[in-house]
């Protein structure tokens, strides 16, 4: 077995407790920026925001227990694609996993720029007294796009410097950004909708150059841009439904770092990986109830959703009206300007932004894994398998997210052929290689009974009926309600399905893309004197 693999082990480290696991799934469905950015976007949904968020959350617990399962039995560097190559077979593996963990993070580094933008420069260079350089950033494509070449600098360092020092800064971040939401809901507790109102109209004028009645100007801009989306209500009905497949944008991510786990000590431990999953979703679906509690009750719900709508609306092109705020509409911002104390501004903003600073290595750090886990079972070049021996960081993987997202990002933020509509394709290619994920727990116990029966999950069922079946099916289920409703979109609420042709071709030909790699190196490998199948057929050791 050692000749199977590019060596005889991985060379990864076990640098990660179980709680560094934990921050990195609650960063991973990250509140402020994930989170606000989404909310921002659901302006014309009927049903409501509360609901939604709830009824998620039950759904994505389910996806906790199937990945807690599966790290349980094989806890590999490379998840997704480990299980899937193993389970359900190696080109399967191989092209989704790439396509969801490799090519479709590209689209990533865009998005994980324009929130630095908006919640990490804006608002400190407004407060700090930078007009300019803010607006800069906050209205022109040039500014998106030095926003995620930035965003490349960043990630690119963390990563680079290895997990273990990640890990401290996500820590950092972690107990930073907390503290940071504590002051931002205490401040919007205490205040008053005249307060805010008073406070947003002279702190956008003296910050941004926004002309007076911001306030009024956001109501009538958002109403005529079609703000509807209640805070609470609509039902369990179809209308709550609907909202699920934008809500998920922000929260289907609490196992983003099962790629991670072959670098995690205890990841045997299936309980423990269901806790720190589980309560990384449950905290922060919780810290949302509250936040949009305390939004709704001092900047109001309406004008929260309508300034969302107004801000998007122009965005998106769908009207020529700039919005009266020339920022994007922060609640954290929104919060500071609570307080005419500059300093006390600062440092909200400045805290807040540990939100996206803790979060940023996400963009990457477990993609790099996946594409690890791909060079070692020799599916593409050998270097592309070597790891920085002081850090531990497969350094010539991370290359291969860096070098693309440039071009990526240009056309995003220059939205070159269309390429913003393709916004929530990030989403849905992922959830195509989750739903191969989740097929192969389904069918685990029975297509590799002796591996699941010496497994610690072996012990746990429902009615006869092994727990990670169950849950799998649960899983399954919701995920091909989300596709159903991306991809044929019958009510055209998401814009990225048959209807955007743009969107078609692009995913199409991602998958093409990964098939053509890997059937390109099964050949170049046969001919070599390697055969694939038993390759994959081989559970590495870390």
């Amino acid at each position: 077995m050692s000749n199977l693999f590019v060596r005889k082990a991985t060379g990864l480290v076990r640098s990660w407790s179980v709680f560094d696991a934990f921050v990195y799934a609650f960063f991973s469905i990250n509140l402020i920026t994930l989170g606000l950015y989404s909310f921002s976007q659901m302006y014309y949904f009927e049903g409501g925001m509360i609901n939604a968020l709830i009824v998620s959350a039950v759904f994505i617990f389910f996806e906790v227990i199937v990945y807690a399962g599966l790290i349980a039995v094989m806890p590999r560097s490379g998840g997704d694609y480990v299980w899937q190559s193993r389970i359900l077979g190696g080109a399967v593996g191989f092209i989704l996993a790439v396509t969801g963990w490799w090519f479709i993070l590209w689209l990533w580094v865009p998005l994980y720029g324009d929130m630095f933008r908006h919640i990490v420069l804006v608002p400190i260079l407004g407060i700090l007294g930078a007009k300019d350089a803010a607006l800069w950033f906050a209205g022109t494509e040039h500014g998106a796009f030095v926003a995620s070449l930035i965003t490349l600098a960043v990630v690119s360092v963390f990563i680079a410097l290895g997990m273990k020092t990640y890990a401290k800064i996500q820590k950092y971040s972690f107990y930073g950004g907390i503290l940071g939401l504590f002051i931002v809901i205490v401040l919007l507790l205490t205040g008053s909708n005249a307060a805010f109102k008073a406070g947003l109209d002279a702190n956008a004028a003296q910050l941004f150059g926004a002309q007076p009645g911001v306030y009024d100007t956001t109501v009538a801009l958002g109403t005529e841009a079609g703000a509807m989306t209640p805070f609470a209500g609509g039902g369990l009905s179809l209308a709550v439904f609907l909202v699920l497949p934008y809500m998920v944008f922000f929260n289907l991510w609490p196992n983003w770092g099962a790629t991670l786990y072959g670098e995690v000590r205890g990841a045997t431990d299936f309980k423990r990986n269901v806790a720190g999953m589980g309560w990384a979703l449950g905290i922060t679906t919780l810290l949302a109830v509250i936040l949009l509690y305390a939004i709704s009750r001092t900047i109001g719900w309406d004008f929260y959703v309508q300034a969302g709508a107004a801000w998007w609306n122009y965005a998106w092109g769908y009207t020529d009206v700039p919005p009266a705020l020339p920022v994007w509409p922060y609640p954290a911002l929104f919060a500071a300007f609570l307080t005419s104390n500059r300093l006390l501004q600062l440092i909200v903003v400045v805290l807040m932004s540990l939100w996206w600073f803790g979060w940023s290595g996400t963009v990457f750090l477990s993609s790099t894994r996946v594409i690890f886990a791909a060079a070692f079972d020799r599916l593409l070049p050998e270097k592309v398998a070597e790891v920085d021996e002081r850090t531990g960081t497969p350094i010539y993987a991370l290359l291969l997210m860096v070098i693309p997202s440039v071009l990526v990002a240009w056309l995003f933020s220059y939205n070159i052929a269309n390429f913003q509509t393709l916004t929530l394709c990030s989403t849905l290619v992922i959830a195509v290689t989750y739903l191969g994920t989740t097929i192969s727990a389904i069918v685990l116990p029975y297509v590799k009974p002796d591996l699941y029966k010496a497994s610690p999950i072996a012990q746990y069922d429902l009615l006869g009926i092994p727990l990670i079946t169950v849950a799998g099916v649960i899983f399954g289920g919701f995920l091909v309600f989300l596709l159903y409703e991306w991809i044929l979109d019958p009510n055209g609420l998401y814009g990225i399905g048959i209807s955007n042709t743009s969107s078609v071709i692009y995913m199409l030909s991602m998958y093409v893309l990964a098939a053509i790699i890997y059937f390109g190196f099964k050949t170049a490998r046969k001919r070599q004197g390697i055969d694939m199948d038993k390759v994959q057929a081989e559970i590495p050791v870390e």
